[in-house]
């Protein structure tokens, strides 16, 4: 898969922006804030439905304007489709394939990328809602179908507390227990399947994460992922894995998704917290409050890693998750973003870098220094100056 062509109207300082893109590397080149990060950033919303800088859409349109486009030609398997979404301020965002209207979440059907950005730091160091929303990404790219699922959860979760909040408010009136019953069910039915497809996509990462880890850093040391279920433990906190807390051996969560006890366990979990869940008004166990734990030679990465193997860490996490689109999906390669990536990098993980990621039919790669970027990668090169491709 590649995006021959890019246009943006009204996205971030883009006034208006034409760029066309060749197979193989494309490096976009600028000082700092002139908005080289944003042609890329407009790609990865396309696939992800989201920006990798900001949480809120409305920071993707330029000031004054009450909608952005983003607009691409995009290649894969001799087909040629026009994917486009506009982003509103006031009004739900719309999108369009070769001119015809789709639901927004379809997009990532028709555009894969992975995108690398120094604030994908955040993965091991931050907290887990970024961790689950890198998870559920990749499985939307994976299996698009999967959104819809996302989308069910996050509605059966807004009722369940909202109710919770009533019940609390009425003390708990028998007819709020009754129909909270109904909700617990469907909030088992559908957060189950989150829960299990993400355990899936825990193991399939588990070996090209260690073979990335590898090529980047050149040398092996054990990097790991395992799943942590709230629906195992208890955790008071309000975005804190239950597993972290509770000590829960990494085996406990695999052993629950792949034997066919995810439902029952979280059932049992509801059941549990039922209590505190009134008192506080708030649902404490299921997917959105689950995590990833990654490990670096039997350690947490988070708080034991250093700068360079955190770096590292990262970045084998996106060239897995790339890997893992190859081989598995029938529009051949996603793009590879990798945004202002290389100023970070030594001589010798910048030449290992190169090496990984050369063999992708497009690479998409910022930098606001030409000489931070080795010579395979600098054949095809797109200036930035101001808001405008130069």
């Amino acid at each position: 898969m590649r995006a021959s062509h890019l246009s943006l109207a009204d996205f971030r300082n883009y006034q208006g922006a034409e760029v066309g893109f060749v197979p193989g590397p494309n490096l976009v080149v600028g000082r700092n804030g002139q908005g080289k990060t944003n042609l890329v950033e407009a790609l990865g919303y396309l696939s992800t439905l989201g920006s990798h800088r900001v949480s809120s859409d409305k920071a993707l349109i330029r000031a004054g304007c009450d909608a952005a486009v983003i607009r691409a030609r995009v290649e894969f398997n001799s087909r040629e489709i026009l994917a486009e979404v506009q982003i509103n301020r006031s009004v739900p965002n719309r999108a369009q394939v070769n001119r015809s209207a789709i639901k927004p979440r379809e997009l990532p059907r028709y555009f894969s990328s992975v995108l690398f950005a120094p604030e994908d730091l955040s993965l091991i160091r931050g907290d887990p809602s970024g961790r689950r929303r890198f998870l559920d990404q990749l499985l939307v790219l994976r299996n698009p179908r999967i959104a819809g699922v996302l989308s069910d959860y996050d509605r059966v979760l807004r009722q369940r507390n909202t109710l919770l909040k009533s019940a609390r408010a009425t003390r708990v009136a028998a007819s709020a227990l009754t129909t909270l019953d109904i909700w617990d069910q469907r909030l088992v039915d559908i957060g189950s399947q989150i829960i299990d497809e993400r355990a899936k996509l825990v193991a399939l990462l588990a070996e090209p994460l260690r073979e990335a880890y590898q090529s980047v850093a050149g040398q092996d040391h054990i990097p790991e992922l395992s799943s942590s279920l709230s629906i195992l433990g208890e955790s008071d906190g309000d975005d804190e894995p239950a597993g972290a807390e509770t000590g829960i051996e990494p085996g406990a969560a695999a052993a629950v998704t792949s034997g066919g006890y995810t439902e029952e366990t979280f059932r049992q979990a509801l059941a549990l917290r039922r209590g505190k869940e009134l008192e506080r008004g708030l649902t404490l166990v299921g997917p959105h409050r689950d995590d990833v734990v990654f490990r670096l030679n039997s350690l947490p990465a988070k708080g034991y890693a250093s700068h360079g193997e955190t770096w590292s860490f990262a970045l084998a996490l996106k060239l897995a998750s790339a890997q893992l689109l190859r081989r598995d999906s029938a529009s051949g390669d996603p793009v590879l973003i990798l945004d202002d990536v290389f100023a970070e990098l030594d001589q010798a993980r910048r030449a290992r870098l190169a090496d990984a990621v050369t063999g992708f039919e497009q690479v998409m790669i910022t930098a606001a220094v030409l000489e931070d970027i080795p010579d395979a990668l600098a054949a095809h090169i797109i200036t930035i100056a101001a808001g405008a491709v130069v």
